[in-house]
């Protein structure tokens, strides 16, 4: 990749999508950064970019649960540099909804983020992908292979997610490369899943890992920028980021 191309990451303001929206913007990436809620932390990551490197980063915000919108907000990143390059859909929600729980509202909002946006945003933006030999990087996870008690909804929706990613590769092949990174234990969830993660469940998990410790959001975007930056030959593919906690469960 030039190191003038142009990623659009979403939800690339905070957390593991800041982490990757960094790691790109160091490997000479201009980036777009999406957010919805955190307008505050977008900020502040656009303008130390910008410090770094003068117009190497902007800002876009919106819904993406609003399939409508989609189309335009694709446009608002197009217009920022004039062309996008490459797609992260690393904007995610996370809640508990098991059986007895679950609504129409936990599976709108949980599908709507983790699946069906990543489907319609790179619907969006496929003729940009197509024209650049660009690349699409989903953000899945390990529970996509082996669900999560009590998150039927989230658990269905990146095994979605990983299902999407193959079919997109052979969509969209051969000029858009397709892969996703499928992380572990890099970052506990934020709010009130302090009742789901307590420190013995956090215990728990880190030691089914087989490094025997947590990871980093930098692990995940180190994952990433090599599948955007240095892996030509490689579409249609998951790689775990999770100590090899997949070949332990």
């Amino acid at each position: 990749m030039a190191r003038d191309e142009v990623v659009l990451v979403t939800g690339g303001g905070k957390r593991v999508g800041a982490a990757i929206t960094r790691a790109l913007h160091a490997e000479g990436k201009r980036v777009v950064v999406h957010y919805h809620r955190s307008q505050a932390a977008a900020e502040e990551l656009a303008a130390t970019l910008n410090r770094e490197r003068a117009g190497s980063a902007a800002l876009i915000d919106g819904d993406l649960r609003e399939t409508a919108a989609l189309p335009a907000l694709a446009e608002r990143a197009i217009a920022c540099f004039g062309r996008i390059d490459g797609l992260v859909n690393n904007a995610s929600s996370f809640h508990p909804a098991g059986i007895d729980r679950v609504d129409e509202a936990h599976w709108s909002d949980l599908i709507g983020t983790n699946l069906k946006a990543p489907l319609f945003l790179t619907q969006a933006l496929a003729a940009q992908l197509r024209e650049h030999h660009g690349f699409v990087i989903n953000i899945t996870d390990i529970h996509a292979e082996r669900p999560l008690r009590d998150h039927l909804v989230y658990s269905v929706a990146k095994a979605g997610l990983a299902g999407l990613t193959r079919a997109l590769a052979l969509e969209l092949g051969p000029e858009v490369r397709v892969n996703a990174v499928a992380p572990g234990p890099v970052l506990w969830p934020d709010d009130d899943a302090s009742d789901t993660f307590d420190a013995a469940e956090r215990q728990r998990i880190v030691g089914q890992t087989l490094l025997k410790r947590a990871g980093s959001p930098e692990d995940v975007a180190d994952a990433v920028c090599w599948l955007a930056c240095h892996a030509p030959f490689v579409t249609g593919h998951i790689l775990p980021v999770d100590g090899g906690r997949h070949a332990y469960l």
